[in-house]
């Protein structure tokens, strides 16, 4: 048997087919049951964030395997098959291994050196556990992960490479300041009180807000995090609960929104905010100051009537899209897509600046040729904006840390609000300095990698080395009872020396050849030597499969709970 992952991450998809592949607790579990039940895979264990989907499994064939994962993802996903492989990567064997243990160190992480994600894996070793999915190797290898990241973050300085997600999107927010200074005095709701959102009002607290109010959709949830927050021995907030019903009303009396449930919809709509923003500031919230008008006119979008046979459906595009640009075409299929280059080529368009239908025409040509080879075009991160003029001063200050995301991307566009969400977050961390200690850290890893290899092929000998030391000593047994047959006069004390030196015989010749025999299975190439030793002694398969079971049984036994 083999390990294999198969997955997407923030590095290989857009944060929109993320939030679509999102799985909740509940599908999880049944991901897991599902591709246990597989005829590929023994184990299972799915590591589900924010930021990534993982599925791990011990499968006994290659291709069988990836193409069984990669279904049984995309089935319970909800995003089909045909969309969802281009941006699937696959890790097998070692390079697995290589993986997670990145993954646990925070080298694979938005923010590198993040230590969230290990209390990420240790969550879905759990599951996996409490749902039998787990076995030896999974087990064997979740846990070395936490150990590995663990070693990680005491042995080198990967915590200075990287911020948690929290405190990367307060600065975010502060646009580079210091927290402390930008948050001091302000009034912060806190919308969630899982481990994300108790850490972000923790942060807030501690940077000094004036206020914090908790909604939740358990309210006692929320109260128990208000409570915890108020009592706090190094803070001295004002921390209250609210149920979910009186978002909108504190959303108006509120400076900074987080926001991180588990949500399927949107928890903040943009229509929400606007009203949010026009109670605190007495203007809408779309509203740009006369002076940016005059000095930097707004683009109108297609005149009235310009439409006529266009193949986007312009009911469904937000204000702010240019139908004939970019942003119109984002997820068309290829087939629509060059219908739609046609058209712009012939469109007159009214718009007060340089590019023309024919250079719009040309970039939906290129687009359509991309999407021909990768099956459809990813849906663009954030809206064309109508034109680039000056923004008011913040009134509003938004962090959306779920996946799903919580609050309306539409949001990014109203003045008197800035909204710092995952995709922003990876669009500022992607070419943040890497430090020194992050190539200490994966100097780390791949030593761990080797030494786990090492001793999974070691321990894959064991069993067979366990059923030769039983046989010889089932042997052995029946020699003496033989022996107890012939020389029925033999005292007890007789019998013992030779009981002693008939296993003392045994041991010496057994013993050199099982320590080197686990010495070289431990090496590369090694996982040939088991069958050899099962062909030379002509072991029982049964046998050996008995106590690799035994020894199943032993580990979940004695894991902790």
């Amino acid at each position: 048997m083999s390990l294999l992952v198969v997955g997407l991450s923030h590095r290989s998809a857009p944060v929109s087919v993320l939030e679509r592949a999102a799985l909740a607790a509940e599908a999880q579990g049944k991901l897991l049951q599902d591709t246990v039940a597989a005829e590929p895979a023994t184990e299972a264990a799915v590591l589900a964030t924010c930021n990534r989907i993982e599925l791990y499994a011990d499968v006994d064939k290659f291709h069988a395997g990836v193409a069984e994962l990669s279904t049984l993802l995309a089935q319970h996903s909800g995003v089909g098959l045909e969309e969802l492989t281009p941006y699937l990567y696959v890790h097998y064997e070692d390079r697995a291994v290589h993986h997670l243990f990145s993954v646990a160190c925070g080298l694979d992480s938005m923010v590198v050196g993040e230590g969230q994600i290990l209390g990420q894996i240790k969550d879905s070793l759990a599951r996996a556990q409490d749902l039998h999915t787990a076995g030896r190797l999974l087990n064997d290898l979740f846990q070395q992960a936490l150990r590995v990241g663990k070693r990680a973050h005491s042995e080198t300085g990967i915590d200075r490479a990287g911020q948690s997600l929290v405190t990367f999107g307060l600065e975010q927010l502060a646009a580079g300041g210091a927290i402390p200074a930008w948050a001091a005095g302000r009034k912060a709701l806190v919308i969630g009180a899982g481990s994300m959102s108790s850490l972000a009002a923790a942060t807030l607290a501690r940077a000094g807000v004036a206020e914090i109010v908790v909604a939740n959709r358990t309210f006692e949830r929320a109260e128990r995090l208000a409570r915890i927050l108020a009592e706090g021995d190094d803070t001295t907030v004002a921390a209250r609960a609210v149920p979910m019903d009186a978002v909108p009303g504190e959303l108006t009396r509120a400076d900074v929104v987080v926001s991180c449930t588990g949500a399927t919809g949107l928890v903040l709509t943009a229509e929400a905010v606007a009203l949010a923003v026009e109670g605190r500031t007495g203007r809408p919230a779309a509203e740009i100051a006369p002076e940016a008008e005059a000095a930097e006119p707004r683009t109108p979008l297609l005149a009235a009537g310009a439409d006529d046979n266009c193949p986007l459906d312009l009911a469904a595009v937000q204000p702010g899209f240019s139908v004939a640009g970019e942003a119109a075409v984002a997820g068309m299929d290829a087939a629509t897509l060059e219908q739609h280059a046609a058209w712009a080529a012939g469109t007159t368009v009214d718009r007060r600046e340089r590019r023309t239908p024919e250079a719009d025409a040309e970039l939906i040509a290129a687009l359509a040729a991309t999407a021909a080879t990768v099956g459809r075009i990813p849906e663009r991160r954030r809206p064309e904006p109508v034109a680039e003029v000056p923004r008011p001063a913040p009134a509003l200050f938004l962090l959306d840390l779920a996946m799903p995301r919580d609050i309306d991307a539409a949001a990014h566009r109203l003045a008197g609000v800035r909204l710092v969400d995952i995709e922003s977050l990876a669009e500022a961390s992607a070419d943040a300095p890497m430090a020194a200690d992050v190539d200490q850290v994966r100097r780390i890893v791949a030593d761990e990698v080797v030494a786990f290899g090492a001793a999974q092929r070691a321990a894959h000998i064991t069993p067979t080395v366990v059923a030769l030391r039983t046989m010889a000593a089932d042997v052995v047994a029946g020699e003496i009872a033989r022996l107890d047959g012939r020389l029925p006069d033999l005292d007890e004390r007789q019998r013992g020396e030779i009981r002693q030196a008939v296993h003392r015989v045994v041991d010496k010749l057994l013993h050199a050849p099982t320590v080197r025999v686990k010495q070289l299975a431990a090496e590369p190439g090694g996982a040939g030597y088991a069958d050899a030793l099962r062909t030379l002694f002509d072991l029982d398969p049964e046998t050996v499969a008995a106590v690799s079971r035994a020894g199943d049984s032993t580990d979940k036994k004695d894991r902790p709970a």
